[in-house]
């Protein structure tokens, strides 16, 4: 049996697709959510939907109970990743876990991404531990450059994206072939107990991604570059929080420092094809959000 936590979110809901295309059983996966009834379409499918809440570890003893693998997701909750994946990590290896897996940033070991700081300490617990395990180091999805933040709309409007990127690249890749890349870990019978995958996409930059939007929407847009701490202002002065702006200009500027970038070739191979094209992923995520 393989649990997939946080099975609700955009991810989690993929790699469960996943692995039913790859033929695993419906009743062989656990779908582990803080909502189930938010989790009625995969009960539907046949998928075992089960409460897990990162913040109540008896939820996590039952939903993890039985399972051979655990895929661990990430909360979004910043501030409160670290000791919630301890809570899991503790639980799952209670449980009796064959093999945890847990989703991780590209570049962990050496990232200075804010964001990316419980990421470090929560692999090294997990490594602390003993436990089998495999860490698959995600790169940053590309939706949410395209337009899953929001603020799109705007850009399109004004006809210019801001950031703080400057020329750095992001090994980017679309939540799909991440997601797919998970269920062909988590499915394979080789032993992946040890495994690092570092998982980027085809390389872009910002310039690069503005290209893009402006080739599927037929308007023109230019990226324009500031500061990171000007761009913290401007995001700040749009509504969001000033904690949230820093992250998010954080993680925009931290591309400078090669933080989103990796020449691996563990995602490619993984699907045994080339990554999804950015244009591809941009025209969905446009569409998706209502802006094609």
């Amino acid at each position: 049996m393989i649990t997939i936590t946080a099975a609700t979110g955009r991810y989690g809901r993929l790699v469960v697709d996943a692995l039913l295309r790859r033929g695993v059983p419906a009743n062989e996966i656990v779908a582990a959510v803080r909502n189930p009834e938010k989790a009625a379409d995969l009960a539907a499918q046949g998928v075992q939907v089960r409460e897990a809440d990162y913040d109540r570890p008896e939820t996590l003893a039952r939903a993890f109970a039985g399972a051979e693998k655990v895929l661990l997701i990430p909360s979004a909750d910043f501030g409160l990743r670290h000791p919630q994946m301890v809570r899991a990590v503790v639980e799952a290896i209670d449980a009796g876990v064959g093999l945890i897996a847990y989703a991780s940033f590209v570049n962990t070991d050496t990232s200075t991404i804010k964001l990316g700081e419980a990421h470090k300490q929560i692999e090294a617990f997990i490594r602390e531990t003993g436990a089998p395990s495999v860490i698959l180091r995600n790169g940053p999805y590309i939706e949410v450059f395209a337009g899953d933040l929001g603020g799109m709309d705007y850009a399109l409007n004004s006809g210019t994206l801001i950031g703080a990127a400057g020329n750095g690249k992001f090994s980017g890749a679309s939540r799909e072939d991440l997601a797919e890349a998970a269920a062909v870990v988590l499915t394979s019978p080789e032993d992946q107990s040890g495994k690092v995958y570092e998982l980027g996409g085809t390389t872009w930059t910002k310039a690069d991604l503005v290209a893009a939007i402006s080739q599927v929407t037929g308007r023109p847009l230019v990226y324009q570059d500031m500061p990171v701490e000007a761009y913290t202002q401007v995001l700040v002065s749009s509504g969001i929080p000033q904690f949230m702006a820093e992250i998010i200009a954080d993680a925009g500027f931290s591309a400078t420092r090669g933080d989103w970038y990796t020449e691996s070739q563990d995602l490619p191979r993984l699907l045994g094809r080339p990554s999804t094209p950015l244009v591809e992923v941009v025209a969905a995520t446009l569409k998706r959000n209502g802006l094609l």
